[in-house]
């Protein structure tokens, strides 16, 4: 939306009145077109296409989002008899704070596989225009990376369960700045109810992950969110970038998901993808000669040249030790430090295609952590056999023109 909003009130019609889906262009400009740092408190109703949602503007009381009726007499509405398992809501709450959260929704049941087909067509386009791959890519990470192989019971063992839709968990010291991605992805979510927030994050990171250049990942779907904020895991299950012990730190994390040493060490080869902002994390510089331009908001430090390109630079460069402007954090040069790990990253250093086949099957189990699958044996978008290769990468493409949003690199502590 080219201008602020001083009024908006979000009309809720019922099912016979169902207009035609909102296009695209609509849902990525109109339904979260007010920042999160200007708004003074906005409610955004994400609902089952049995209600429409109609905006109108007014000229009191500036950048406000309300309801025409209330959340209470919506729960006793006829209307709630008319949401199905493709049918769920969530309310999205925003405030002057930068605090974003949802709260709770009826438990989901299998993502619909068409929407997921279309909602993927739409990630892609959204990376086009926003150049978002690394904190999308982080976005799937930290929801999946909860998970607690020795916790048996859903969804108190964490996982890919859409739990960090919810304020409780975005708060988590090592989500910082993961508001942003959930802006971004929002009106996907609006636009397509039948899949749920689990599936929606893991989607977004995979094509995020191909769409830069990466390999294809295997992919499997039909993920249940968890319905509320007391479902989310409590803080402290994500790595941290400079513990003591560096290798011990990253093991007790990541066996603690059930992952190997060949799995640490493939998918921390995704640092190829972003920058750490100081001002966030406490790590990297301010800006460098590689991200003084962008694109996106300028500034941060990034451990790759090309830091919207999925390669294996992300080993060649630290083992090389050349460049002071790329960012090597302890948990970078521990790779190359700890006998287990080094033969994994000089393996990685010198051959690509085998750091690709190693990456996509650790990402893809990675974002099947404590999930729940509906149905069980999930739900598989393509055939192998007619997969296409993403396009080709191309740098100049990733260095001019202008873009609207601020890039994050995607690790588990960082943005």
């Amino acid at each position: 939306m080219a201008e602020p909003l001083s009024q908006m009130k979000l009309l809720l019609k019922p099912p016979p009145t169902i207009p035609s889906p909102v296009s695209p262009s609509q849902s990525q400009h109109k339904p979260m077109a007010l920042s999160l740092g200007t708004v003074a408190s906005s409610r955004i109703f994400a609902s089952s296409s049995g209600a429409r949602l109609s905006l109108r503007s007014s000229s009191s009381s500036p950048s406000l989002l309300s309801f025409s009726s209330s959340l209470k007499s919506l729960a006793f509405s006829p209307l709630s008899s008319h949401f199905s398992r493709h049918q769920r809501r969530s309310v999205i709450n925003a405030s002057s704070s930068g605090e974003f959260s949802t709260v709770a929704s009826p438990k989901g049941a299998a993502s619909d596989p068409e929407q997921l087909k279309s909602a993927r067509e739409d990630i892609k386009e959204l990376l086009k225009s926003k150049f978002c791959h690394p904190i999308l890519v982080r976005l799937g990470w930290h929801d999946a990376g909860t998970y607690n192989k020795n916790i048996e019971e859903w969804p108190q063992r964490g996982g890919a369960n859409g739990s960090l839709r919810f304020e409780v968990e975005l708060k988590h010291a090592a989500n910082a700045g993961l508001v942003n991605a959930l802006e971004l992805i929002q009106p996907i979510k609006d636009k397509y109810s039948g899949v749920t927030y689990a599936d929606l994050f893991q989607l977004a990171s995979a094509t995020a992950i191909e769409e830069a250049g990466g390999p294809k990942i295997p992919m499997k779907y039909g993920r249940v969110d968890v319905s509320g904020p007391n479902e989310c895991p409590e803080e402290g299950r994500l790595p941290d970038a400079g513990p003591p012990s560096p290798a011990g730190h990253l093991r007790d994390v990541f066996y603690r998901m059930g992952l190997n040493d060949k799995e640490i060490v493939a998918l921390s080869g995704a640092h190829t993808l972003g920058r750490s902002r100081p001002e966030r994390s406490g790590w990297g510089k301010p800006e460098t000669k590689y991200t003084k331009d962008g694109p996106g908001a300028p500034g941060g430090q990034s451990w790759t040249v090309q830091w919207l390109k999925f390669d294996n630079s992300y080993f060649t460069d630290i083992k090389a030790k050349k460049d002071e402007d790329l960012l090597v954090l302890p948990t970078d040069a521990v790779l190359f430090e700890d006998p287990s790990f080094k033969v994994y990253a000089e393996k990685y250093a010198e051959d690509q295609e085998t750091f690709f086949k190693d990456y996509a099957e650790a990402h893809a189990e990675l974002s099947n952590l404590g999930a729940k699958f509906d149905p069980p044996e999930g739900i598989v978008l393509d055939d192998a056999s007619k997969q296409t290769a993403p396009e080709k990468f191309v740098a100049a493409k990733y260095s001019t023109g202008k873009v609207v949003t601020m890039h994050n690199l995607f690790h588990f502590h960082y943005t």
